[in-house]
């Protein structure tokens, strides 16, 4: 199975290790009254809403007044730690070691301050009774301690020892293989590589890098090039391309993984919080991937996985200054910015994250990715021929087998629809089933615009049938069902999924303006008119819902849908089943 495209992958060994992880924060001390409790309260409100700077202020103002408060203490060194500023974390975190209080946050950030200044012994020497982190973690930074203090055997028997653990194994081969490479030993790298049935390769992106430079150092890149094909397969990712390229050259790849005990301690965090993303909040793993690029600043991966994860905590102008530290001339620079064009879009900033996807793809023109990402954003900003030209773009530059061509033909048709040239929608919508035959929101899409339309209903019933099938907790899939049914005039069977619709999708005017025309169908007419009512409160004030006209729906209210129907010049109802 090739290695996704995704930055890392985390394996079935550490989401154990992340189920059993706890976090040694200190026993909170009684916050005391005046100026203090302003500070606090603050300071606890900005830790709800992720907002670093404004913790890290409050939480110190808070400090100055009560300096032995350790949970004040606590919050401070991780509000510094979780903006990437170890230095400002230092003293703090020193007095609570002098305090010998059990701070996780703090232990990681003296491993900082030790690994920065050279002092492996500090490391080596640390009570792991209140100095600990994590056993993987504290198993790592002894061998990589030793590694830094010249001493290989002391180190290569850490490893040996911590790898007895099954759950461990795999994360400690890897870094064992970095630390044999650090010294120059690529043969005994490679054979721990080859040796675990290609395992530690498939650890992570970063891992299949390392083993890439391991091989191209042992002159091995034919090699090298098989594995990185194996891992990515024909995926484009310009810094993949890159060092393909240098390899089909015969150009030896410089070992940069790990090639010194602090980027090897640095790679220790990067490990864990690769594994535990997705198995632990994201400001958790945030504090390992700040470690990692605090420690190794060309750590790329890391500056991108802490960019990332302060873009899914909603703090986006730190995510998108993350996001810009990545220097325009290194290959991944791509990748930072298509996240930043996401972090900007995701910020309400529309204009600016199309400035930086234009930008992009003028010096990628032929990556499709950069294509489709402008064309989803220009669609989400209802600019559908920018859209439908971005599509136009992505298509012609994607191969014919490749998998994401159903939804692109998708995306492109929904803003033909919207362009009201329904020839080039519909061709899109049934290019798109060609590919992908069973797909519900393409099924439940096309089937709900020929319903609209009137064209084809019983095989739009057909197609919204089988979409409800794939995905019956699906309210617009299920509305669509009961909308059909109702355009048929099957008004009694159309009554029961619209109900569904609206029980799914409570809120939505569409669903219940849909609801209401049901029920007046069938003569329940109150009914009708309090789901009209409701469909009334959802629209925003000043705003149309497309096919929820405030308007139309107020013109039911008055004179009720029979004439409505009439005054459009459209079918009237066939007679009601209901009373």
């Amino acid at each position: 199975m090739p290695v996704q495209t995704l930055r890392t992958l985390s394996s079935k060994a550490l989401i154990a290790l992340a189920v059993s992880l706890t976090v040694p924060f200190v026993i909170p001390a009684p916050v005391q009254a005046d100026g203090l409790a302003g500070a606090y309260l603050a300071g606890r409100a900005a830790t709800y809403e992720s907002d670093f700077s404004a913790q890290a202020e409050y939480y110190t103002r808070a400090l100055v007044r009560d300096p032995s408060n350790p949970v004040l203490m606590e919050n401070v060194v991780f509000a510094q730690l979780a903006q990437g500023q170890i230095k400002q974390a230092i003293p703090v975190a020193q007095r609570l070691w002098q305090m010998e209080l059990r701070s996780q946050a703090a232990n990681m950030v003296m491993i900082a301050d030790f690994a920065q200044r050279g002092a492996f012994v500090d490391i080596l020497s640390r009570d792991l009774s209140i100095r600990d982190i994590h056993p993987l973690v504290d198993g790592l930074l002894t061998a990589w301690a030793h590694m830094g203090e010249g001493a290989v055997s002391a180190a290569m028997q850490s490893f040996d020892t911590l790898a007895k653990d099954q759950n461990l194994r795999p994360y400690v081969l890897y870094h064992q293989a970095l630390a044999l490479a650090s010294v120059g030993d690529y043969k005994g790298a490679e054979e721990m590589f080859a040796a675990d049935g290609e395992q530690l390769t498939r650890l992570s992106r970063q891992s299949v890098l390392a083993r890439l430079q391991i091989l191209s150092q042992l002159g091995e890149n034919e090699k090298a090039l098989e594995v990185l094909n194996g891992a990515f397969g024909t995926a484009f990712d310009p810094a993949i391309a890159d060092i393909r390229s240098r390899l089909v050259a015969g150009e030896p790849l410089g070992f940069s993984i790990a090639s010194t005990p602090v980027e090897g301690i640095a790679e220790v965090f990067f490990t864990m919080g690769s594994a535990l993303n997705g198995q632990q909040p994201g400001d958790y793993v945030l504090m390992y991937a700040r470690m990692a690029a605090a420690l190794n600043p060309s750590h790329v991966d890391a500056v991108l996985l802490s960019a990332e994860l302060l873009d899914d905590l909603g703090r986006f102008p730190l995510s998108i200054a993350t996001y810009k530290k990545v220097p325009r001339d290194h290959p991944d620079y791509y990748a930072a910015e298509m996240g930043r064009a996401e972090a900007l879009r995701r910020s309400a900033k529309p204009d600016a994250s199309a400035e930086v996807l234009n930008q992009l793809a003028e010096t990628y023109p032929d990556l499709p990715q950069v294509h489709i990402s402008l064309g989803d954003l220009l669609r989400q900003q209802e600019d559908y021929a920018g859209a439908v030209k971005a599509y136009d773009k992505a298509l012609a530059l994607t191969p014919e087998d490749a998998s994401s061509r159903w939804f692109l033909y998708y995306a492109r048709g929904i803003c033909h629809e919207r362009l009201d040239i329904w020839d080039k929608a519909e061709a899109d919508f049934r290019a798109s089933l060609a590919l992908e035959p069973d797909r519900p929101q393409v099924l439940n899409y096309l089937g709900y615009s020929l319903v609209e339309k009137r064209k084809n209903l019983d095989e739009a019933l057909d197609m919204i049938e089988r979409a409800v099938a794939a995905r019956p907790d699906s309210g617009y899939i299920v509305d669509s069902l009961g909308w059909v049914l109702y355009r048929l005039g099957r008004y009694d069977e159309a009554v029961g999924h619209m109900e569904r619709a609206v029980e799914l999708m409570p809120v939505d005017p569409v669903v219940n303006d849909h609801l209401g025309d049901v029920f007046w169908a069938v003569g329940r007419k109150r009914e009708a008119e309090f789901q009209w009512k409701r469909a009334l409160s959802f629209i925003r004030a000043g705003e149309g819902d497309g096919e929820a006209d405030p308007d139309r729906i107020r013109r039911k209210l008055e004179v009720g849908l029979d004439v409505v129907l009439a005054e459009e010049g459209a079918e009237p109802l066939k007679v009601a089943n209901g009373g």
